[in-house]
């Protein structure tokens, strides 16, 4: 089989395999992320939102079954419209990993998340991918960006990483067979070598500089309520 796109690849047994734990864990993190305007960008075709309860989720991409066409580093959304933005494989294969993030800082509103999901480079995948030398078909064509790179684009932006999981710790072999047979290396893998797993999930949170919540001071209340006591005290006293 010709593999073309991405979407191609994930209809193999390799991609399935991935699919089916990034689904999981879409499920379980986005299930908790509330709102009102939630979107995915890229792979039209799979619902990565369906756990969240937001009350407007829609899908954007350059191409397929999409509620909006668009560009994924050129978003068409007003500035701070949005509560969720889920990435799933957008920014390694973007041309323009770095202004995609700007985009989505930029339509997102304060508190809003992004969820990425992405290809690990320090994993058996990434091996896999340097032996091509990142050319050829899908997956292994495109740029893999480590787990601290997108944390550091994300600070720089002003994003707080909220939390992360790695996964797919099998080979990259491609018959069901043998992924079958390496499925043990999942559960040692989160135990053993937990940072290199084929594919990461990471949530930002966008924070704004100089928010913040102000407490009553209650003791500068309780010391000037001692101190108006005091003279109250003193002037009954002149006055008698």
């Amino acid at each position: 089989m010709s593999i073309l796109s991405l979407s191609d690849w994930l209809a193999t047994p390799q991609g399935r395999y991935l699919l089916e734990w990034e689904q999981a864990k879409f499920d379980i993190l986005l299930a908790d992320i509330f709102g009102y305007n939630a979107l995915q960008v890229g792979l039209p075709e799979i619902d990565f939102l369906r756990a969240n309860r937001m009350p407007f989720r829609f899908r954007c991409g350059r191409s397929g079954e999409v509620g909006v066409f668009a560009l994924e580093d050129a978003l068409p959304f007003a500035t701070a419209s949005l509560d969720l933005v889920v990435l799933p494989h957008v920014l390694e294969f973007a041309p323009r990993p770095h202004q995609v993030l700007r985009e989505v800082e930029r339509v997102l509103v304060p508190e809003g998340s992004v969820v990425i999901a992405g290809l690990n480079p320090f994993s058996l995948w990434g091996a896999r991918r340097l032996a091509v030398r990142g050319q050829g078909s899908y997956p292994w064509r495109g740029q893999y960006l480590s787990v601290g790179r997108v944390k550091d684009w994300l600070t720089l932006l002003g994003f707080e990483t909220q939390s992360g999981s790695f996964g797919c710790y099998a080979p990259a072999v491609t018959s069901t067979k043998w992924l079958e047979r390496w499925r043990f290396m999942d559960k040692a893998g989160d135990r053993w070598w937990p940072v290199c797993g084929g594919s990461y999930m990471l949530q930002g949170v966008k924070r704004v500089q100089g928010m913040r919540v102000i407490m009553p001071n209650w003791r500068e209340k309780r010391a000037t309520a001692k101190r108006l006591s005091t003279v109250a005290q003193r002037n009954e006293d002149a006055t008698q």
